[in-house]
């Protein structure tokens, strides 16, 4: 027989939730948010997956969406430079003929 973790009743070992209080007795797994600068490169390599990935880890891992979110940022930032750059380039070619 096992104890309960909150109020200290023997339960059964098997027991997932103490009958008593009714706390579970099972650790979750903790949730590994590292927040690593590879979620960053993807969201700036494909914008729209950052995007979908910060809305939908803004919650659970905070750290990894937050990466994302700025590489998604970032990228969109850099098509809009490159559009600005090549519009640019094409009205003053336009204008030298």
């Amino acid at each position: 027989m096992a104890f309960c973790k909150n109020c200290g009743k023997e339960i059964d070992d098997k027991a997932v939730v103490c009958p008593a209080c009714g706390v579970p007795q099972q650790d979750k797994p903790a949730v590994v948010d590292s927040g690593n600068i590879g979620w960053a490169f993807l969201g700036c390599c494909i914008p729209l997956v950052g995007l979908i990935l910060f809305l939908v880890w803004k919650d659970q891992k905070p750290n990894t969406a937050k990466k994302a979110g700025i590489g998604a940022l970032v990228g969109v930032i850099l098509i809009v430079i490159y559009y600005v750059v090549v519009i640019a380039a094409g009205v003053g070619m336009a204008m030298i003929q």
